[in-house]
């Protein structure tokens, strides 16, 4: 959401002195004066709300904000990085080519591969998250049939109980607990089939593929995307000698015009009659280019003399219009501003927040600590583990041995001590489970309703306890980390308004045009 709130104690009228010149100062941000052309530009390109289009007065106090953020960075070094510089670099490249490739023959060539694109067997994309469980080539049949009654059991529950959350299920029973997209040629040939034959927000069925038994389910799909959504990706792939040699055609044509590009024809019967000459082949707005520069140029595109002049001519005249393009199109200047000052902002804001709020243990802690009733659940819910055991003996063991061990080591150790014979004693879940989730912690915790003992597995018991909230931050990981980055944020934006200064002529930003 775009917030318009305004800069507190930052703001101020310094004189109109400025508003005479031709491109007055229109704001200045810790010393940097940014003139209106190119307050203007940014303007232009980004003043979109999501209440429609932001005012001149509105947008200035975002773009004041947005520069401090660039100045930060600029003292943090990130501007001086190698990284900052290969950007850049690309970025001045992929601009210039825009106006040295004529975009009428580039796009019909994209628009082909596009059409190709929708000849593959599995077109577009489909998001999917399972209930997967790994099974070991060396698995018995008896496991394996356990396996498949127990993926059985869990798709029967999903299609009698249509409000029930996937994504929890996935979270206890599954091996994999990641949503993902995939696109043809990614996973195995079962996979594939079965996730694209699903609609979005459908479930399969349990089946297999070598990996193990899974139960999928489509979150999305794009069955192919629009072609403007992928345009820009193809013509990166598509720039190859022959598809630039028919989209700069028209281009150098157009450029003889603009430069005046006049041939020395005597110079070029020498060359194409002796392979070299030392008069002048030809002038791009009054410079000569000789015959000693097509030589050294030559040099590097072995071919025959009448191409390799072809090539040299066309070569000077893209070369002419790169050095001169910031002169003739004054957006490419701004444009290439605006993507570096992006670049420094994200930057610097990966730095100061986004890294923080992933990797801070400590922080996150901390803010877990001060602020952990904001992630109490609405009723208690039971933390710990569900056993099925085969018979009493077993259950009161494991029980008696997950009293002395951290929670986090009782799984393993379980399947260690009773499981690591080839003979499976126990069966668990682990988890936080709410009333309702699972029908035996129902009525061993909550008192709730009864169940029927598992055939093999009679003996069931639980071990944990009930509580108001998680204990951990980690158990709300996503959340915490989303509250605290808005924190670190909140209280960067608060430090670059009290520690920088940003000015903005009242009179100046009167006159940009809002259209």
């Amino acid at each position: 959401m775009v917030k318009r709130s305004l800069l507190s104690g930052c703001v101020c009228l310094f004189g109109i002195l400025v508003f005479a010149q031709e491109d007055p100062v229109l704001m200045r941000v810790n010393g940097r004066d940014i003139s209106r052309s190119e307050f203007e530009y940014s303007y232009r390109h980004n003043a979109v709300g999501e209440d429609g289009n932001l005012s001149p007065k509105e947008y200035a106090v975002l773009f004041a904000r947005s520069m401090q953020k660039v100045e930060a960075a600029k003292t943090a070094g990130l501007d001086t990085t190698s990284a900052f510089r290969k950007q850049q670099e690309a970025v001045r490249a992929r601009l210039i080519n825009s106006y040295l490739i004529d975009k009428p023959t580039m796009d019909s060539c994209v628009r082909v591969q596009y059409q190709n694109m929708g000849l593959e067997a599995h077109p577009g994309q489909v998001q999917v998250m399972q209930i997967f469980k790994y099974l070991p080539q060396t698995i018995t049949s008896r496991h394996l049939e356990e396996q498949k009654i127990r993926m059985d059991s869990i798709y029967w529950t999903i299609q009698n109980q249509p409000g029930l959350d996937f994504s929890r299920l996935v979270e206890r029973y599954s091996d994999d607990k990641q949503s993902r997209w995939i696109e043809s040629l990614q996973t195995t040939t079962e996979f594939e089939n079965v996730a694209f034959a699903l609609s979005k927000g459908e479930i399969s069925q349990p089946f297999f593929t070598p990996e193990g038994i899974h139960i999928l389910k489509v979150i999305d799909r794009k069955d192919m995307p629009a072609y403007e959504e992928v345009s820009n990706k193809l013509t990166e792939r598509m720039r190859n000698r022959e598809i630039l040699d028919k989209a700069t055609e028209k281009v150098v044509e157009r450029l003889k015009k603009d430069w005046q590009y006049t041939p020395n024809l005597a110079g070029m019967e020498e060359l194409l009659a002796k392979g070299e000459t030392g008069q002048t082949l030809f002038t791009i707005d009054g410079q000569n280019y000789t015959g000693n520069l097509f030589k050294r140029f030559a040099a590097s595109h072995p071919q025959a003399v009448k191409r390799q002049l072809d090539a040299f001519i066309a070569k000077s005249l893209l070369d002419y219009e790169s050095k001169n393009m910031d002169k003739r199109h004054p957006e490419i200047r701004y444009a290439l501003q605006k993507s570096n000052e992006e670049y420094l902002v994200k930057e610097v804001t990966r730095q100061k927040i986004d890294l923080p709020a992933m990797n801070d243990r400590a922080g996150l802690a901390t803010y877990f600590k001060f602020h952990s009733s904001d992630y109490r659940w609405d009723s208690p819910r039971y933390k710990g583990v569900l056993l099925h055991c085969t018979d009493k003996k077993t259950a009161k063991q494991a029980k008696k041995m997950l009293k002395k061990l951290p929670e986090n080591e009782w799984v393993d150790k379980l399947r260690q001590t009773f499981n690591a014979s080839g003979t499976e004693k126990i069966q668990i879940e682990q988890g936080i489970f709410a009333d309702g989730d699972n029908k035996y912690i129902d009525k061993l915790v909550f008192k709730k309703g009864g169940y029927e003992p598992l055939l093999s597995y009679p003996f069931t018991i639980v071990c944990g306890k009930k509580q108001k909230g998680p204990d951990d931050y980690r158990e709300v990981i996503d959340r915490v980390r989303k509250d605290y980055r808005t924190y670190l944020d909140a209280y960067w934006t608060r430090e670059l308004n009290e520690s920088g200064k940003v000015e903005i002529n009242q009179e100046v930003l009167k006159t940009v045009n809002n259209n």
